[in-house]
Protein backbone atom coordinates (compact mmCIF):
# COMPACT_ATOMS: atom_id res chain seq x y z
CA UNK A 1 0.00 0.00 0.00
CA UNK A 2 1.29 3.40 -0.53
CA UNK A 3 2.29 5.40 2.49
CA UNK A 4 2.21 8.80 4.05
CA UNK A 5 5.70 10.79 4.16
CA UNK A 6 7.48 13.76 3.30
CA UNK A 7 6.14 16.60 0.11
CA UNK A 8 6.76 14.67 -3.14
CA UNK A 9 10.19 16.48 -4.34
CA UNK A 10 11.03 17.35 -7.90
CA UNK A 11 13.12 14.56 -9.30
CA UNK A 12 16.31 15.97 -10.86
CA UNK A 13 17.02 14.34 -14.45
CA UNK A 14 21.13 13.52 -14.71
CA UNK A 15 22.66 14.22 -18.22
CA UNK A 16 22.28 10.92 -20.61
CA UNK A 17 24.71 12.14 -23.54
CA UNK A 18 25.34 8.72 -24.90
CA UNK A 19 21.12 8.47 -25.19
CA UNK A 20 20.23 11.77 -26.65
CA UNK A 21 17.85 11.25 -29.86
CA UNK A 22 17.18 13.62 -32.52
CA UNK A 23 14.18 13.26 -34.92
CA UNK A 24 15.99 10.61 -37.51
CA UNK A 25 18.09 8.35 -34.43
CA UNK A 26 15.99 6.46 -31.50
CA UNK A 27 17.16 5.66 -28.64
CA UNK A 28 19.94 2.27 -28.45
CA UNK A 29 19.60 1.40 -25.38
CA UNK A 30 18.31 -2.48 -25.28
CA UNK A 31 16.21 -3.69 -22.14
CA UNK A 32 16.90 -6.88 -20.32
CA UNK A 33 14.86 -9.47 -19.08
CA UNK A 34 13.58 -8.15 -15.92
CA UNK A 35 14.26 -8.89 -12.33
CA UNK A 36 11.41 -8.51 -9.86
CA UNK A 37 12.72 -4.82 -9.70
CA UNK A 38 10.01 -2.01 -8.82
CA UNK A 39 8.53 -0.51 -11.51
CA UNK A 40 8.89 3.05 -12.90
CA UNK A 41 5.64 4.64 -14.02
CA UNK A 42 5.42 7.66 -15.59
CA UNK A 43 1.84 9.92 -16.05
CA UNK A 44 2.38 13.08 -18.24
CA UNK A 45 0.16 15.25 -19.07
CA UNK A 46 0.08 19.72 -19.57
CA UNK A 47 -1.61 19.33 -15.83
CA UNK A 48 -3.58 22.98 -16.68
CA UNK A 49 -4.43 22.79 -13.54
CA UNK A 50 -3.75 19.26 -11.80
CA UNK A 51 -7.04 17.97 -10.79
CA UNK A 52 -8.37 15.06 -8.81
CA UNK A 53 -8.97 13.03 -11.93
CA UNK A 54 -5.07 12.88 -12.57
CA UNK A 55 -4.30 12.26 -8.56
CA UNK A 56 -7.08 9.59 -8.49
CA UNK A 57 -5.89 7.52 -11.25
CA UNK A 58 -2.20 8.27 -10.85
CA UNK A 59 -2.40 6.77 -7.35
CA UNK A 60 -4.81 3.60 -8.05
CA UNK A 61 -2.09 2.82 -10.78
CA UNK A 62 0.70 3.05 -7.71
CA UNK A 63 -1.26 0.60 -6.18
CA UNK A 64 -2.56 -1.83 -8.55
CA UNK A 65 0.90 -1.81 -10.18
CA UNK A 66 2.93 -1.60 -6.71
CA UNK A 67 5.01 1.49 -8.72
CA UNK A 68 6.06 4.78 -8.04
CA UNK A 69 4.33 6.99 -10.25
CA UNK A 70 6.40 10.18 -11.77
CA UNK A 71 3.65 12.74 -12.57
CA UNK A 72 5.36 14.96 -15.89
CA UNK A 73 4.34 17.57 -16.57
CA UNK A 74 4.81 18.53 -20.53
CA UNK A 75 6.70 21.33 -21.64
CA UNK A 76 5.57 21.99 -25.53
CA UNK A 77 2.72 18.93 -25.87
CA UNK A 78 2.82 17.96 -29.41
CA UNK A 79 -0.79 16.97 -29.70
CA UNK A 80 -3.22 20.02 -27.80
CA UNK A 81 -2.54 23.83 -27.40
CA UNK A 82 -0.15 25.14 -25.20
CA UNK A 83 -0.49 25.71 -21.34
CA UNK A 84 -2.69 28.85 -20.28
CA UNK A 85 -0.02 28.44 -17.02
CA UNK A 86 3.39 28.67 -17.24
CA UNK A 87 5.66 25.92 -16.47
CA UNK A 88 7.01 27.27 -12.90
CA UNK A 89 3.32 28.09 -11.88
CA UNK A 90 2.12 24.31 -13.15
CA UNK A 91 5.39 23.28 -10.79
CA UNK A 92 4.19 24.90 -7.72
CA UNK A 93 0.46 23.97 -8.33
CA UNK A 94 2.15 19.96 -8.31
CA UNK A 95 4.22 20.47 -5.48
CA UNK A 96 1.43 21.61 -3.19
CA UNK A 97 -0.90 18.86 -4.61
CA UNK A 98 1.70 16.00 -4.19
CA UNK A 99 2.24 16.95 -0.25
CA UNK A 100 2.32 14.40 2.17
CA UNK A 101 3.06 11.30 0.29
CA UNK A 102 5.61 9.82 -1.62
CA UNK A 103 3.87 7.18 -3.88
CA UNK A 104 3.32 10.08 -6.69
CA UNK A 105 6.53 12.20 -7.49
CA UNK A 106 7.02 15.09 -9.41
CA UNK A 107 9.61 15.11 -12.68
CA UNK A 108 10.26 18.09 -14.04
CA UNK A 109 12.52 16.42 -17.09
CA UNK A 110 10.33 17.73 -19.97
CA UNK A 111 10.01 21.39 -18.80
CA UNK A 112 14.04 21.79 -18.91
CA UNK A 113 13.94 20.14 -22.80
CA UNK A 114 13.34 22.59 -25.35
CA UNK A 115 10.85 21.81 -28.22
CA UNK A 116 8.24 19.64 -28.54
CA UNK A 117 7.73 17.12 -25.00
CA UNK A 118 8.45 13.77 -27.39
CA UNK A 119 7.64 10.88 -24.95
CA UNK A 120 10.41 8.33 -26.72
CA UNK A 121 12.88 11.05 -25.43
CA UNK A 122 11.85 11.16 -22.24
CA UNK A 123 11.41 7.49 -21.85
CA UNK A 124 15.41 7.33 -23.05
CA UNK A 125 16.61 9.67 -20.67
CA UNK A 126 14.61 7.47 -17.76
CA UNK A 127 16.14 4.29 -19.55
CA UNK A 128 20.00 5.50 -19.66
CA UNK A 129 19.48 6.22 -15.81
CA UNK A 130 17.96 2.99 -14.68
CA UNK A 131 19.34 -1.07 -15.00
CA UNK A 132 18.25 -2.39 -18.16
CA UNK A 133 16.61 -4.68 -16.43
CA UNK A 134 13.95 -1.97 -14.47
CA UNK A 135 10.74 -2.05 -15.69
CA UNK A 136 9.50 0.89 -16.99
CA UNK A 137 5.71 1.57 -17.04
CA UNK A 138 3.89 4.24 -19.23
CA UNK A 139 0.64 5.07 -17.92
CA UNK A 140 -1.65 6.46 -20.88
CA UNK A 141 -5.82 6.94 -21.02
CA UNK A 142 -7.69 5.21 -23.51
CA UNK A 143 -8.15 8.40 -25.85
CA UNK A 144 -4.53 8.62 -25.88
CA UNK A 145 -3.61 5.10 -26.67
CA UNK A 146 -6.20 4.80 -29.19
CA UNK A 147 -4.22 7.41 -31.39
CA UNK A 148 -0.56 6.43 -30.17
CA UNK A 149 0.19 5.39 -34.03
CA UNK A 150 -0.04 8.70 -34.67
CA UNK A 151 2.76 9.85 -31.86
CA UNK A 152 6.40 10.85 -32.69
CA UNK A 153 8.62 7.63 -33.09
CA UNK A 154 5.40 5.04 -31.76
CA UNK A 155 6.98 1.85 -32.31
CA UNK A 156 10.09 2.85 -30.63
CA UNK A 157 8.26 3.52 -27.22
CA UNK A 158 7.78 -0.78 -26.89
CA UNK A 159 11.22 -1.46 -26.75
CA UNK A 160 11.85 1.26 -24.05
CA UNK A 161 8.43 0.90 -21.77
CA UNK A 162 5.49 -1.40 -21.12
CA UNK A 163 2.26 0.58 -21.64
CA UNK A 164 -0.49 0.44 -19.24
CA UNK A 165 -4.07 1.41 -20.11
CA UNK A 166 -6.33 3.25 -17.87
CA UNK A 167 -9.59 2.41 -18.52
CA UNK A 168 -12.98 2.94 -17.38
CA UNK A 169 -14.98 -0.40 -16.39
CA UNK A 170 -16.62 -1.30 -19.23
CA UNK A 171 -15.96 0.82 -21.95
CA UNK A 172 -13.58 -0.48 -24.78
CA UNK A 173 -12.75 1.77 -27.57
CA UNK A 174 -11.90 0.24 -31.00
CA UNK A 175 -8.13 1.05 -31.71
CA UNK A 176 -6.91 1.37 -35.66
CA UNK A 177 -5.61 -1.84 -37.28
CA UNK A 178 -1.98 -0.65 -37.34
CA UNK A 179 -1.70 -0.18 -33.90
CA UNK A 180 -4.08 -3.15 -32.52
CA UNK A 181 -1.67 -5.85 -34.99
CA UNK A 182 1.38 -4.23 -32.94
CA UNK A 183 0.34 -4.99 -29.93
CA UNK A 184 -1.73 -8.54 -30.52
CA UNK A 185 1.54 -10.37 -28.92
CA UNK A 186 2.02 -8.01 -26.35
CA UNK A 187 -1.05 -8.12 -24.06
CA UNK A 188 -0.20 -9.00 -20.45
CA UNK A 189 -3.41 -10.01 -18.19
CA UNK A 190 -1.45 -8.93 -14.60
CA UNK A 191 0.41 -6.55 -13.32
CA UNK A 192 2.70 -9.45 -12.20
CA UNK A 193 3.81 -9.72 -15.98
CA UNK A 194 5.07 -7.01 -15.92
CA UNK A 195 8.35 -6.83 -13.92
CA UNK A 196 9.06 -9.89 -15.69
CA UNK A 197 10.78 -8.07 -18.28
CA UNK A 198 11.79 -4.84 -18.54
CA UNK A 199 9.32 -3.13 -21.38
CA UNK A 200 6.99 -4.58 -24.69
CA UNK A 201 3.92 -5.72 -22.77
CA UNK A 202 0.15 -4.07 -22.67
CA UNK A 203 -1.75 -4.45 -20.03
CA UNK A 204 -5.27 -2.65 -19.62
CA UNK A 205 -6.08 -0.83 -15.78
CA UNK A 206 -9.53 -0.91 -14.91
CA UNK A 207 -9.50 2.94 -12.91
CA UNK A 208 -12.36 5.09 -11.06
CA UNK A 209 -13.43 7.47 -14.08
CA UNK A 210 -13.96 10.86 -12.37
CA UNK A 211 -15.37 12.68 -15.62
CA UNK A 212 -13.10 15.97 -14.45
CA UNK A 213 -11.83 18.30 -17.32
CA UNK A 214 -9.04 20.94 -16.85
CA UNK A 215 -10.78 23.11 -19.64
CA UNK A 216 -14.23 22.81 -17.42
CA UNK A 217 -11.85 23.81 -14.24
CA UNK A 218 -10.78 26.30 -16.53
CA UNK A 219 -13.54 27.88 -16.93
CA UNK A 220 -15.21 28.12 -13.34
CA UNK A 221 -12.23 29.64 -12.35
CA UNK A 222 -12.49 32.21 -15.14
CA UNK A 223 -16.04 32.74 -14.30
CA UNK A 224 -15.33 33.99 -10.32
CA UNK A 225 -16.50 30.30 -9.44
CA UNK A 226 -15.05 27.98 -6.94
CA UNK A 227 -13.96 24.51 -8.22
CA UNK A 228 -14.60 22.64 -4.86
CA UNK A 229 -14.34 18.60 -4.69
CA UNK A 230 -12.58 18.96 -8.21
CA UNK A 231 -9.36 20.39 -6.97
CA UNK A 232 -6.50 19.11 -4.33
CA UNK A 233 -7.94 21.41 -0.98
CA UNK A 234 -3.74 22.75 -1.29
CA UNK A 235 -4.68 24.83 -4.36
CA UNK A 236 -7.72 26.24 -3.18
CA UNK A 237 -6.15 27.01 0.11
CA UNK A 238 -3.65 29.37 -1.74
CA UNK A 239 -5.08 31.98 -4.14
CA UNK A 240 -1.63 32.58 -5.59
CA UNK A 241 -1.60 28.89 -7.29
CA UNK A 242 -5.00 29.32 -9.33
CA UNK A 243 -4.35 33.03 -10.36
CA UNK A 244 -3.24 32.05 -13.91
CA UNK A 245 -7.27 31.03 -14.91
CA UNK A 246 -9.14 33.71 -12.90
CA UNK A 247 -10.37 36.27 -14.86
Amino acid sequence: MPRQATPALAHSARAFDDARISDSQTCRLTPQAGEGAKPIAILGGTFDPVHLGHLRVAWEAAEALDAQVRLMPANTPPHRPAPIADAQQRVRMLEAALAGQDWLVLDTRELRRDGPSYTVDTLCELRAESSASQPLILLLGTDAFTGLATWHQWRSLFDLAHIVVLTRPGHAAPLPAELASEIAARQASTAKELRQSAAGKVLNLPVTPLEISASAVRALLAAGREPRWLLPDALLANEKLLAPYRG
